[in-house]
C-alpha cells in the first residue's frame, strides 16, 4: 500500500511538472487535476515574474511562459525556500548556457542583474568591526558587505523591450550595487578604476594610501600625488554613501 501511494505521488508530481510528457495517475478527474496544474504553475510563474520583471517584459508572453514551463519541468531545486527561487532560476539558465539557441545570449547576465536586488535585500552578513570616523589613508578601509562591484559582458542596465543587443559591446558593463542605510538597493554604473578600487578594498589588509598607490601603479599614473588627492576624495564619497563603512587599524 505504501509503495502504491508513493508511486501515485510521484506520478502526480511528474504530471503537474510536465503534463505534456507525463500522464496523470489513473482514476483522477482531469477537471480536478487542472486546478492543481494551474495553481502550481501560476505560483511559480508569478514569483519569477516578480523577481525578473525586465526579462518577463522583454521576452514577451510566448517565450516567457515557454521558459518558465521548461524550468518548472526540468529543474531540480536545491532548496524549498521561496526567496531562493530566483537563484534556482539562474542556476537553471547557467546549466543551459551554450545549449539554448532559442534564448538570447544576454539572458543569464540580465537574470543575475535583476536577482542582485533581491539578494541584497535579504542579505544578513555580519557587519565588520570598524571605526566610522577613521583615517581612510592611514587605516584599512572597511568595505560594506552590502556593496558589490559587478562586471557584465552585456549592457544589462539598458536591455529591455526596446533594446535587445545581438552582440556584446567591446567594453564590459561595470556596476556598483549597494544597500543603503534606508535598506534601499542602489545601482550605479562605475568606471574601471572605481571597480578596481572596490575590488582591492574587498580584499582588505592594505591601508587606503597603499591601495591608492597600487592603483596608481596599475594605471601607469605619473603624478601620484594628484592621484592620491582624487583617490582620497573618492574614498570619502564612498564612506558618505555607505560603500565604505570606516576603517580598522593597520
Amino acid at each position: 500500500m505504501a509503495d502504491t501511494l508513493r508511486e501515485q505521488q510521484f506520478a502526480l508530481s511528474r504530471h503537474l511538472r510536465d503534463p505534456q510528457a507525463n500522464p496523470p495517475p489513473p482514476g483522477i478527474e482531469d477537471r480536478r487535476l487542472a486546478i492543481y496544474r494551474d495553481l502550481f504553475y501560476n505560483n511559480i510563474e508569478g514569483l519569477l515574474a516578480g523577481n525578473f520583471p525586465v526579462i518577463r517584459k522583454t521576452l514577451g508572453d510566448e517565450r516567457w511562459h515557454a521558459l518558465v514551463r521548461r524550468f518548472y519541468a526540468d529543474h531540480r531545486s536545491r532548496t524549498p525556500l521561496f526567496p531562493e527561487l530566483a537563484r534556482e532560476f539562474i542556476r537553471y539558465l547557467e546549466a543551459r548556457a551554450g545549449s539554448a539557441g532559442d534564448l538570447p545570449a544576454w539572458l543569464m547576465e540580465l537574470a543575475h542583474y535583476e536577482w542582485v536586488e533581491l539578494a541584497l535585500q535579504i542579505a544578513d552578513d555580519a557587519v565588520p568591526t570598524h571605526d566610522p570616523n577613521g583615517d581612510l589613508l592611514a587605516g584599512i578601509p572597511v568595505l560594506s558587505p552590502f556593496a558589490w562591484a559587478l562586471a557584465y559582458q552585456w549592457p544589462v542596465h539598458r536591455i529591455g523591450p526596446g533594446f535587445q543587443p545581438t552582440a556584446p559591446p567591446p567594453a564590459p558593463t561595470l556596476v556598483l550595487v549597494r544597500r543603503d542605510a534606508t535598506q534601499q538597493v542602489r545601482f550605479a554604473e562605475i568606471s574601471p578604476l572605481v571597480y578596481r578600487l572596490v575590488e582591492r578594498l574587498g580584499q582588505g589588509g592594505a591601508t587606503g594610501e597603499a591601495t591608492l598607490r597600487a592603483l596608481a601603479a596599475e594605471a601607469g599614473t605619473e603624478d601620484v600625488a594628484d592621484f592620491l588627492v582624487h583617490g582620497t576624495a573618492m574614498l570619502e564619497r564612498m564612506r558618505e554613501e555607505g560603500t565604505v563603512l570606516g576603517t580598522r587599524p593597520a
